[in-house]
């Protein structure tokens, strides 16, 4: 029989059912809650401490979660998958995906799933997802499989993989940094790989075979037209199409890319082709043909003055408006200054009207222009020569610094995980690395590091911590050691898993880590169970978050894409959760010999 908890005890568990009732029903912003929470626990320590401390000792409590060690690493490999994406070094695995998925549809579906799986591994879950959603969304409107068929399976496909590893989500990060400041022994960065990886051979099938069959086909709704633009090819001087006959050049064009004029006998550099299509496919038939689509010196001149200004350059789409001064003139004659325009997508008009489809024609209303400048230099270009900037634009790729950004994340990651220093060490000087070699900007950071995550992990560090010293983690391990004391070794790490799983599915992951790691900690001691399987099973279960859309972020970013609702990550999410609980309980006994 046990008593009741302590005052403080009894306001830690009310402090944290109250953030997760904040974050489950949305009706405030997730920084909202993580710097109420802040507040109160401060607040309320200050006012009413606990018994042996100092008014100030619960400041020091409330906010020394934005000094945790775990907090800067989660920024440190933000800043990491940062440079990744913007020096484009993860584009060539992109591109062979697309050559995969123009194969065959379910070898690509596979190979898109593994891919994901092992990019996650390494890098923050949102840059991946950030990197496959584009190529998705444009395989299906290529005549692929539809969008919401594949992105909830890559997406669960991500969220498997970054429970991987140590580094994998900042949530492992936090799960792990509890743990050892409880006391146990460090983690390293692989040290459960083996476990989740051989949990996802089992749960690949279900994401392959299984998953899309239970999502509607929401193509329609789903994918939009896209644009085509008129462009003229400007082939350069080692161009691997140099001497090729008409009918060769033709063949090495991506799909999608249409020929709209004349072209040579002989390919050679110099040569100028008019042409037509998406962006996309555009963009890749410059890459794969050494060409460009803007004359080279003007290209050079805008990245020389782009780095002067220590701004990126970006792709933005512009449409010209009734009043603008470029109506009837040409990409020649209209004397543009501080840009250049890759594309024209022509406005319709009347049969009286027609013109020639090339990007040399005369300019008119309606007409969108695929332009490429700093981005200052864009809105000032926009609002000079009346033009409507559109959504969707992105940032160009620094693509010099690929294979730099790379070593840096690979030498960042290696050395953690054979133990030469910790990882918080290896990652903050890999996005010192990142800032000194100019991956990364310095002035660009606040593009890198979410807002949102950073006070959300302090919040959920001060609140673990005010679980863990008001003596409520003891508690509740206590509370549920009594249900949980006739069960087997997996029943109880499966008993775990759940709990902590139902948590992130309906509130913060980062949250369920804070409160669930210390009542881990407590329920070992009350079984006489090692803590280690009981923290991994914490963390595996913070994972978990398939079954609603609101458990994490990356399922928020697909439901517009997808054009899912609720019902669909039910649907698919509860099989693979039980799935994945049974299976790594299953592992935990076995690899700890419960």
């Amino acid at each position: 029989m046990i008593g009741l908890p302590s005052l403080h005890g009894f306001a830690s568990i009310l402090l944290a059912g109250a953030m997760f009732y904040g974050f489950a029903s949305g009706k405030a912003r997730v920084e909202i809650i993580s710097l109420l929470t802040i507040g109160v626990i401060a607040l309320g320590l200050y006012f009413f401490p606990l018994p042996g401390t100092a008014p100030n000792d619960g400041l020091a409590l409330a906010f020394g979660g934005f000094g945790h060690h775990a907090l800067i690493t989660i920024c440190a490999l933000m800043i990491l998958g940062r440079g990744l994406v913007v020096t484009g070094a993860l584009e060539p695995a992109a591109r062979a995906l697309n050559r995969v998925w123009r194969l065959n549809r379910q070898l690509g579906l596979l190979v898109t799933l593994m891919l994901a799986l092992a990019l996650s591994m390494m890098i923050n879950d949102t840059p991946v997802l950030v990197l496959l959603l584009p190529i998705l969304a444009q395989l299906a409107n290529q005549g692929g499989m539809p969008a919401s068929k594949t992105l909830i399976p890559v997406n669960s496909a991500i969220l498997i993989g970054g429970m991987a590893t140590t580094i994998g989500t900042s949530t492992n990060l936090l799960v792990v940094s509890i743990a050892t400041d409880m006391g146990m022994a460090p983690i390293g960065v692989f040290h459960f790989t083996g476990i989740v990886l051989t949990a996802a051979l089992v749960a690949l099938p279900y994401l392959w075979l299984v998953m899309p069959r239970l999502l509607p086909d929401n193509s329609r709704a789903a994918n939009p037209d896209l644009r085509h633009y008129c462009a003229t090819l400007r082939v350069g001087e080692e161009t691997p199409a140099f001497g090729k006959t008409a009918d060769q050049f033709i063949a090495m064009l991506p799909a999608g890319v249409q020929i709209d004029g004349p072209l040579p006998d002989r390919i050679a550099p110099g040569t100028r082709i008019n042409l037509s299509g998406p962006q996309e496919a555009l963009t890749e038939a410059a890459r794969k043909l050494g060409a460009t689509l803007a004359p080279p010196w003007l290209l050079a001149r805008l990245r020389q003055e782009a780095d002067a200004a220590r701004q990126d350059l970006a792709l933005v789409e512009m449409t010209i408006a009734p009043d603008s001064r470029l109506i009837g003139l040409t990409l020649q004659s209209a004397g543009l200054e501080g840009v250049a325009v890759l594309g024209i997508h022509q406005a319709r008009g009347f049969l009286h009207q027609a013109r020639a489809r090339t990007a040399e024609a005369p300019l008119r209303e309606g007409d969108v222009l695929l332009v490429i400048a700093a981005a200052d230099t864009a809105q000032d270009f926009a609002a000079r020569d009346g033009l409507l900037v559109l959504e969707g634009g992105r940032e160009m790729p620094r693509s010099g610094k690929a294979g730099l950004a790379l070593a840096i994340m690979a030498g960042s990651v290696g050395v953690a995980s054979i133990g030469l220093m910790p990882i918080a060490i290896s990652a903050l000087a890999g996005a010192v690395l990142m800032f000194v070699t100019g991956c990364v900007k310095f002035e660009r950071v606040g593009r890198a590091l979410s807002a949102q995550v950073i006070v959300l992990v302090a919040a959920s560090i001060a609140l673990g911590k005010l679980v863990l010293v008001t003596g409520a983690a003891e508690w509740l391990g206590q509370l549920l050691a009594i249900g949980l004391q006739f069960l087997p070794a997996a029943g109880v790490l499966a008993a775990m898993m759940l709990f902590v799983t139902v948590l992130t599915n309906f509130a913060s992951n980062a949250t369920a880590a804070a409160v669930g790691t210390p009542i881990a900690f407590s329920l070992a001691q009350s079984l006489g169970l090692p803590a280690e399987p009981l923290v991994l099973a914490v963390l595996f279960g913070c994972n978990l978050c398939y079954a609603t859309p609101v458990a994490y972020q990356t399922n928020m970013m697909i439901m517009s894409e997808g054009d899912y609702v609720f019902r669909d990550y039910v649907r698919t999410g509860l099989p693979l959760v039980i799935l994945m609980v049974v299976t790594l309980s299953t592992l935990l006994v076995l690899r700890y010999d419960l």
